[in-house]
Order: structure tokens, then sequence, then C-alpha cells
């Protein structure tokens, strides 16, 4: 059976609290308003509280960015894209994931929730802490932290945004070829490295997204 996909942006209620809802709705500048002070501390940290040199300081730092896109493709392939057995269980898989791609166009849910982001962010600290000590930690997760912003950023451009650039016209067209083709492939969003690397990036491009071709055709 075909699922219901909205291309249009609009958005389902998905809690009868209206408190629960209003922490689902989320504005892109929001995690910028929280993650570059996060970033800008981290540097601090690594600039002038315990100094990290220059070299390994900007290696750790694209370290961290990398090993971002990494997560990125692992929970967007086997978290976001898990299918619970339990009604229980696809509840919450839809509160975290089958939203969005019933509703791909919702301005209000492309970015994630600090609900979900913030406590990601301090258990993904906590073991770079013990694996990279208190001195390295510090440039490896800002540069992680700063992967994570641009993928919340291009996922809401990719979405929401008229994208001009080559670079960012193929990132959209990946991502939704995910949306509307193979949506058990093409699991990365800011890169496709992995998709590569991983075997999850189809050898061909049969058809254009479904997604475009509407909106083309109504312009």
């Amino acid at each position: 059976m075909k699922r219901y996909v909205s291309n249009k942006d609009e958005t389902a209620r998905m809690f009868k609290r209206n408190w629960m809802e209003f922490f689902t709705h989320i504005p892109p500048i929001v995690p910028v308003m929280i993650y570059v002070p996060v970033i800008l501390c981290f540097l601090y940290r690594a600039a002038f509280v315990q100094p990290v040199a220059l070299a390994p300081a900007v290696l750790l730092c694209a370290l961290g960015a990398l090993v971002w896109t990494l997560t990125e493709y692992v929970l967007h392939r086997f978290a976001f894209h898990y299918e619970p057995k339990t009604n229980w269980g696809r509840s919450l898989h839809f509160i975290f994931h089958g939203v969005h791609h019933d509703y791909p166009r919702d301005s209000k849910r492309l970015v994630m929730a600090p609900v979900v982001s913030i406590p990601l962010a301090i258990i993904f600290y906590a073991g770079f802490y013990l694996l990279l000590g208190q001195m390295n930690v510090a440039p490896f997760f800002a540069g992680f932290i700063f992967g994570y912003l641009c993928y919340d950023m291009i996922h809401y451009a990719t979405h929401h945004f008229s994208i001009k650039g080559r670079v960012g016209l193929w990132l959209k067209h990946h991502h939704m070829l995910h949306h509307y083709q193979d949506e058990d492939k093409r699991y990365g969003v800011s890169t496709p490295v992995w998709d590569y690397i991983f075997r999850t990036m189809p050898a061909s491009e049969k058809h254009r997204p479904q997604f475009e071709t509407q909106s083309e055709t109504a312009a």
C-alpha cells in the first residue's frame, strides 16, 4: 500500500498536549543559536584554556567534522529507518522520522529538535572525552558540532530553499531521490561519501524525484 506523502508546507499534529507539540516545531535559527556558541566555546578552550597547537587543532576539527558525517549516516540508516514490529515502536519511529517522510516539506520539522539533539550531544561528548582526553576533545568536538550544524542547515535547504549552485542542486537531487524513489538508499544528507563506501548509492538514477517534477510543473 502506497503511503501518504504531502508535497505542501503543512504539518501533522503528533501530541495532544500543546506544550509537547510546541517542542516539535523548530525554526532553523534555533540550532544556530544553540550550537554556534558551543562551537566557539570549544574553540576558545582549544586556543586559550588548554592550548592545542594549530596544526593538530585543525586536524582534530576536520576529523570531528568527518566523524559527524559517519554518525549522520549511521543514525539515518540504522536508527531513523529501523522498522519496529510493535505499535508502540512504530509510533515512536513516526515521531522521530516517519513524520518527516510523510510531510517532507514541513518547514517546522526539518531541523533536529533540541530535546533530541542536546542529549545526543552530551552523550557523544562524554564518549569522545573518554577516547581523546580533556585536551584533544575540545577541537574535535567543535568540528563534530560544526558538522552537525552544517547537516541541519543543508537538510533544511534541500527541502525548503530554491538552490542554484551545482553542488547544492546535486545534494538536493540526492536527498529528494531518498524521499521519493528509494528510502533504503542515499542516507547521506551533507555528503554522499558513506553511501559510496557502504554501497547504498544506486548504480544508476532512472527517474527524477516526484518532488522536483511537481515543483517545476507548478512554476
